[in-house]
Order: C-alpha cells, then sequence, then structure tokens
C-alpha cells in the first residue's frame, strides 16, 4: 500500500501515535464477514463489522459487533440509553459517516457518534475492523480502538 492509498482510518490512527497494521484482500462485494476473516487468516470472532443506527430521540449510534454476529436491536437500545434503536438505510451511509457499505470504520467517520463495541472484544490482543475502504482491515488493539473512536464495551448481540 502506498502512502497516498492511506486512508482517513490510518491518518487519525497516525495522528494519535496508535499502533495498526494494515490487511488488504481482493474488495469483493459478495464476500461474507466469515470469508474476509478467512483471506485474513484471523477467526471471525477478531473480525468486526461497523453499524450504523438511528434511535427514536433521531440520535446517531454507531455499534460494532463480530462479523458474524447480530446486532440485538433491544440490547444495542438499552447500551445508549434509548427507547428503540434502527438500522440506517444504506443510501445514508455515506453522507451521514463518509464510507460506503463494506468499507465503514468506527474510527473517522464525518461525525464522532456515540459507538458501542461488544463486550466479547475487551481483553483480547488484537481485533480487525475495517480501514475506512472495501478490500482494507484495520489490525489494533481492542482499547487503542476505543481510545481513537471513544468507545464503550457493552453486550450488544444475542
Amino acid at each position: 500500500m502506498k502512502p497516498t492509498d492511506k486512508t482517513n482510518v490510518m491518518r487519525v490512527l497516525e495522528s494519535k501515535k496508535i499502533p495498526y497494521a494494515c490487511h488488504t484482500y481482493e474488495a469483493d462485494p459478495t464476500l461474507t464477514g466469515a470469508q474476509i476473516a478467512a483471506l485474513l487468516g484471523e477467526e471471525p470472532d477478531h473480525v468486526f463489522k461497523t453499524l450504523v443506527t438511528r434511535g427514536r430521540s433521531n440520535q446517531y449510534y454507531v455499534f460494532v459487533v463480530p462479523v458474524e454476529a447480530e446486532l440485538d436491536l433491544k440490547k444495542a437500545a438499552k447500551a445508549v440509553g434509548e427507547k428503540s434503536v434502527e438500522m440506517i438505510h444504506q443510501k445514508e451511509l455515506l453522507p451521514l459517516t463518509g464510507y460506503v457499505h463494506g468499507g465503514c470504520s468506527p474510527i473517522g467517520m464525518k461525525k464522532a457518534f456515540p459507538t458501542r463495541i461488544h463486550r466479547s472484544a475487551e481483553g483480547m490482543e488484537k481485533i480487525c475492523v475495517s480501514a475506512g475502504r472495501v478490500g482494507a482491515q484495520i489490525e489494533l488493539n481492542p482499547e487503542d480502538l476505543r481510545a481513537a473512536a471513544r468507545c464503550e464495551y457493552a453486550d450488544l448481540v444475542p
């Protein structure tokens, strides 16, 4: 990867002096999270996806969960003090976050939204999240992710 290929995620991490490793793979919109984990040589529970929701209050929230897990909307709402949350429409993602579907990262969004990461990441040595574009993942310590995205751990999956 050339320096000109850096994503906003990488620039944010470097500005905060947070160590990371970037892994790339052939971008293919048909790949599942488990397939991406396999391409990275990682267990699926160490690779996380970023999901964006809107609460009943119209506030946006970001949730980071393992790629094979499903976000439990009731647990997610409870984690952010909302009565309910719902996934945003895919067409809203780019204008809201600056990221496309499949390349959304909890780091470096256009605006900082309250963010929660599934508690399974707590205590792990490393996890992977999107590097801010399809075909690239960032590997970092979950505590460093918490610092970069100002997120908290929460119970988010069934």
